[in-house]
């Protein structure tokens, strides 16, 4: 599989087993905050947070959480102001690396982050070295024995897909961001069960890393995805399919 989807394979079965559900909790309060003070609290005229209270939704966050992180967006009650960074970087063998944080310290984020990257085997570069690397998609990953392909492209294409491809066994549909919603609707409606649904940044070509190289590239997500203020990581590492 490509290196997104298969870190997303790491990561899911990682977060399986994590008892960390007050670490999720807070990540997406975070983006909650900042989706409702960037777009406003409506959830129809406001996409990202549409997209984050879904995901908040999916990980059974109280309804009181939601109703309060918005009310802290909107400015309805007190809350942090937290500013969003994007940080860059190269893991072991040269991998690409995005790292996006909410962050109300980033003397402390950039501290944190630039300390992750050199206890594994990377270091933290200047902004614009391997943004350039990744293409801003939507992305929904369906398990090829869960639909039949006709079906699945007649669904996704018509409701505005650019591409769907087969990896591994599985399905990939890819569009723009701004397409992402639509699809994913139409998908629901044709009861067309998904693996993995986000507006994500794909890599354009993957660097394959084993062994040691490998072993040091999760231990560098996983790390950063445990920092408090990090939200989402991307990487064009292809690692080992047994490192799932």
């Amino acid at each position: 599989m490509s290196g997104h989807s298969k870190w997303s394979s790491i990561k899911h079965k990682k977060a399986a087993t994590d008892a960390k559900r007050g670490k999720i909790f807070t990540k997406l309060i975070k983006e909650i905050t900042v989706a409702a003070r960037m777009g406003g609290g409506d959830l129809d005229m406001n996409p990202r947070l549409r997209s984050a209270v879904q995901a908040a939704k999916s990980d059974n966050m109280p309804k009181d959480n939601i109703e309060r992180a918005i009310k802290k967006g909107t400015g309805e009650l007190e809350g942090v102001n937290y500013e969003e960074i994007i940080y860059e970087g190269y893991g072991p063998g040269g991998a690409a690396v995005l790292v996006e944080s909410l962050t109300d310290n980033k003397n402390r984020t950039v501290a944190d982050i630039r300390s992750i990257f050199g206890k594994n085997g990377g270091n933290l570069g200047e902004n614009g070295c391997v943004a350039w690397m990744f293409d801003k998609k939507g992305y929904i990953a369906v398990e090829g024995s869960a639909v039949d392909e006709d079906t699945l492209m007649e669904t996704a294409l018509e409701a505005g897909a650019e591409d769907i491809r087969e990896d591994n066994g599985n399905y990939e549909v890819l569009s723009a961001p701004g397409d992402f919603e639509a699809i994913k609707e139409a998908i629901d409606k044709a009861s067309i069960p998904y693996i993995d649904a986000e507006v994500t940044m794909l890599p354009q070509n993957p660097t394959n890393l084993s062994g040691k190289e490998a072993e040091q590239m999760v231990r560098l997500m996983e790390m950063l995805e445990d920092c408090d203020d990090v939200q989402k990581v991307y990487t064009n590492a292809d690692i080992p399919e047994e490192m799932a």
